[in-house]
């Protein structure tokens, strides 16, 4: 198993519906007019930060989403019904890259902070939207807009008050059991913790902070050995770290010198963080050998507690220090560049292909496809809409590149039309 920290996604948001050509057919109207409605907006969807979430497992589990599409119009003037918004829970500390543009797009730093990834597409106005005093029956409508694709790149910073170092085997998933409702696995081998464990811990004064279990380290792993280029970053968002050493190692001073160049290696930032070393197991060895054991590390920190994460010996005198370090050493502020995010927004799907095949010329596209699917080759009056909007567009100029002529057959989706100069195409 591999603790997910990262994790690439595909988001969708919903299409907009497509406008209707229709007219008023009641009895006793005399010449209805147009009643075409306009379709429904498509899905937006959004990011929100969910604090009860400490990893990016469910991606894994699902990495496609899709918002709802739009209704289509109706007759009557009736409108298509808008999509209901999707709304994707992410962990504290979720940063997003756009893969498309390497650009850092949102950093969720506070519970429920909400951001719009994907915009949905508007709805296509209905025929009784282009009505005028010179045109009283259009007998056009518009298409939806498109919903927007993105690919995005998930990479999590677990954010937590204080984050639990040591040797993997150490007693931090022991000592967070024992002090929060956390309950993380817990079994006597090397890295028995793969994923970290956040445990919220109350305060003598009601209030409460949030522990992380941080897998264990060895050496070498700011070089990726192990699983520890994966977990260095997870304690940069800490106010400060407790160190626990396992007491019945080898050598555990070793081990403390081991971690600590580790994270000096990573970044000074790390090695710089407030400790409060804890020496675990004291249970296990003889008074005399504890006493021995905070002897030889005085020379490498002032705030040393012996505990016992099993018999919780010593364990309260901890917390009430941890309690009082949280409310004096600040939240570390970041500078993280938040890119503005034109990609949320942009619904533009005017890009097309062009295609000579022996019969004629094929062209393809989003908003080419969008507009054959309204466009009736029998309605004059559409086939000139469409005809227009294609010039607007270069599709004609375009066509003209690939040797178009008069008489040759233009496939569009479902429409097959003779291409004349000046002229209204036929079917």
């Amino acid at each position: 198993m591999k603790f997910l920290d990262k994790a690439k996604i595909r988001v969708i948001s919903g299409h907009g519906g497509n406008g209707m050509v229709a007219w008023r057919r009641e009895k006793y109207v005399d010449k209805g007019g147009p009643a075409g409605g306009d379709g429904g907006r498509g899905g937006d969807i959004y990011f929100v930060a969910d604090e009860n979430m400490s990893t990016l497992l469910d991606f894994k589990l699902k990495s496609v989403f899709k918002a709802q599409s739009g209704e289509n119009g109706g007759i009557k003037g009736m409108h298509g019904a808008c999509a209901k918004d999707l709304y994707i829970k992410v962990p504290l500390g979720t940063m997003v890259r756009d893969t498309k543009t390497g650009k850092i797009i949102a950093d969720f730093t506070e519970n429920e902070q909400t951001v719009l990834i994907a915009k949905g597409g508007r709805g296509g106005r209905g025929n009784a939207r282009f009505a005028t005093a010179q045109k009283r029956a259009p007998q056009f409508c518009e298409p939806g807009e498109p919903g927007i694709e993105r690919v995005l790149e998930l990479e999590l910073k677990l954010i937590a008050d204080v984050g639990l170092l040591g040797m993997p085997n150490a007693g931090k998933s022991t000592f967070i059991s024992a002090v929060s409702s956390a309950k993380p696995k817990i079994a006597d081998y090397p890295f028995t913790t793969l994923v970290p464990n956040l445990g919220v811990v109350k305060k003598d004064d009601g209030g409460s902070y949030v522990i992380a279990d941080i897998p264990g380290l060895i050496e070498g792993a700011s070089e990726g050995v192990g699983l520890g280029h994966e977990f260095l970053r997870h304690v940069e968002r800490c106010r400060f770290l407790v160190h626990i050493v396992d007491l019945t190692a080898e050598n555990p001073l070793e081990n403390y010198k081991i971690i600590n160049n580790e994270l000096k290696k990573h970044s000074q930032g790390l090695a710089d963080l407030y400790q409060v070393l804890v020496l675990n197991k004291i249970d296990s060895v003889s008074k005399e050998g504890g006493e021995n054991f905070v002897d030889e590390f005085k020379s490498f920190s002032a705030d040393i507690y012996p505990i016992s994460a099993v018999t919780k010996e010593g364990v309260n005198d901890l917390l009430h220090f941890i309690s009082k370090k949280v409310d004096e050493i600040p939240k570390p502020e970041f500078d993280i560049d938040i890119e503005e995010d034109l990609g949320a927004f942009d619904n533009d799907d005017s890009e097309f292909e062009i295609t000579k095949l022996k019969e004629g010329f094929l062209i393809s596209g989003g908003k080419v496809n969008r507009l054959a699917k309204v466009t009736d080759a029998r309605n004059t009056e559409q086939v000139v809409r469409l005809q227009n909007i294609l010039k607007s567009m270069g599709v004609f100029e375009r066509l003209h590149e690939y040797g178009l002529k008069n008489g040759d057959t233009v496939f569009l989706g479902h429409l097959e039309l003779a291409y004349y100069d000046d002229e209204i195409w036929g079917s």
